[in-house]
């Protein structure tokens, strides 16, 4: 496993955690939302530089793609 998916890996668990948080999720729905996601596909992406970013900076665009069904 490289760095940059060890970032991906660890920020992936903080926002499971926090959906579970939040929305109350079980956590193989909150899994199921994440990997499901358009944030999830932009993290995964290395080119958008988003595993660098803190999680909560990450999870506001999850929370807005859950509530509005797009990732802005």
């Amino acid at each position: 496993m490289n760095e940059v998916d060890y970032a991906i890996e660890g920020l992936a668990k903080d926002l499971v955690l926090l959906l579970m948080e939040d929305f109350g999720m079980d956590m193989k729905s909150a899994l199921r939302t994440l990997y499901t996601s358009d944030t999830y596909a932009k993290l995964q992406d290395a080119k958008t530089g988003l595993y660098f970013q803190s999680p909560r900076y990450v999870y506001d665009f999850l929370r807005n793609e859950i509530k509005t069904g797009k990732m802005s």
